[in-house]
């Protein structure tokens, strides 16, 4: 890919988005203007990208001699980050005054698409021309990532800042990502709950939240309106996805089934406390010697994956079962009493915690394993045969 610089301050977080996109698999080729070199140099973007880099459209080493052609014939994309609100007017009007505005220009438009990262001062971000100039940016064709909010290097706070490095990354990964659920709307509940007991001691588990965060990360890649349910985790909410945090498994089974009915999917990843303790206490209950041991009433809480999968117009419904032992049994008992098309089964003491983990596909026409992958790989594969079951069976999990 061809990385091209322009002239902001945010040149500085360039060094760190090469190392970014190297470490993902990327080859990036940085292409620079007159003024990006005034922010960086081109012996740090050399030495971090293992390629020589191009400044100027008359550099001689390319034998024709026509470096604003042959950059982009071989390129998957084209990330200008920072873009500033001259080289988006640049764009815009289709000015091909440097090496980089030439091979904006030049590139194959079919299948070299073209993303910016705009940077500059809020003022200039929110100003009239540049708002119009991004517009058309757009409406030719340009993917525009983010911008971002916060402080900027003038002193003021706001729109306007180049996104993180890391965040570029994510953006451009799931720019080629396919778009399996484009238009579709998806629900997530991700994370363990939290009972309490008293109001300093509680009941739950070891779940991280790692799997359903990254089933939310991959359906928003794949296009989908995401809305993650999330328990008490630490985790940071994917890009593109709506969060909403709760505790206890009422208030994740209150806001699940608020959300089910506008969704088209429902994913129930999270690890769902199966009892609460029938009454809490009001202060901490306190060990003396002597007494006995307090004893704890416990009540069944919800089951917030057959409420939505009783709905009269449900979403499609994959449950995920976290077993110990018998771990098919139970998973194929889970997808009868449950009435869902599908359950996904692992072994939860093996992926609490983890960042990869081992699945088994259970439906009604049988069982399919997945070998142990990353939990992200995991899922964007079940996202990807989430969006082929739809496609195949428009009314899955309808009853």
């Amino acid at each position: 890919m061809v990385l091209g610089l322009s002239g902001g301050i945010a040149c500085y977080k360039a060094a760190e988005l090469v190392r970014e996109l190297i470490k993902a698999g990327a080859t990036v080729q940085v292409v620079m203007t007159e003024a990006a070199e005034q922010f960086i140099t081109a012996v740090t973007l050399q030495a971090l990208s293992n390629r020589t880099v191009f400044t100027s459209q008359w550099d001689a080493r390319e034998a024709n001699n026509m470096a604003h052609i042959n950059l982009t014939r071989g390129a998957d994309a084209v990330l200008v980050a920072p873009a500033s609100a001259d080289f988006i007017a640049k764009l815009l009007h289709g000015r091909a005054d440097d090496l980089l505005s030439l091979l904006c220009l030049a590139r194959p438009i079919e299948r070299c698409p073209l993303l910016v990262a705009p940077a500059m001062n809020r003022e200039m971000w929110a100003h009239p021309a540049t708002q119009r100039n991004v517009a058309q940016l757009k409406a030719d064709g340009a993917t525009v990532l983010g911008p971002g909010s916060g402080d900027q290097a003038c002193g003021e706070i706001g729109d306007g800042r180049m996104l993180e490095p890391a965040e570029l990354r994510d953006e451009l990964i799931a720019f080629f990502q396919p778009k399996g659920l484009a238009g579709r709307r998806v629900l997530v509940t991700a994370g363990p709950t939290f009972e309490p007991i008293d109001p300093v001691r509680g009941l739950t588990n070891r779940s991280s939240g790692k799997m359903g965060f990254a089933i939310a990360r991959a359906a928003a890649e794949a296009g989908a309106e995401v809305t993650l349910i999330a328990g008490p985790v630490a985790l940071a909410t994917p890009r593109h996805v709506r969060r909403v945090d709760v505790t206890t498994a009422a208030e994740m089974h209150a806001a699940a089934l608020a959300a089910a009915i506008d969704s088209d999917v429902f994913v129930a990843t999270a690890a769902v406390a199966d009892w609460r303790v029938a009454s809490v206490a009001g202060a901490k209950i306190k060990k003396a010697d002597g007494r006995s041991v307090p004893v704890l009433e416990l009540v069944e809480n919800p089951d917030i994956l057959a409420a939505v999968a009783r709905l009269p117009k449900r979403p499609y419904c994959v449950g995920f079962a976290a077993e110990s032992e018998n771990l098919l049994a139970y998973a194929r008992e889970k997808l009868v009493k449950k009435n869902v098309p599908l359950i996904i089964a692992n072994i939860g003491g093996a992926t609490f915690g983890e960042d990869d983990n081992a699945i088994t596909l259970v439906d009604a026409a049988g069982d399919h394993e997945w070998p142990r992958a990353g939990k992200l790989a995991l899922a964007r594969r079940l996202v990807a045969e989430i969006a082929a079951r739809l496609e195949r069976e428009p009314t899955a999990g309808r009853p």
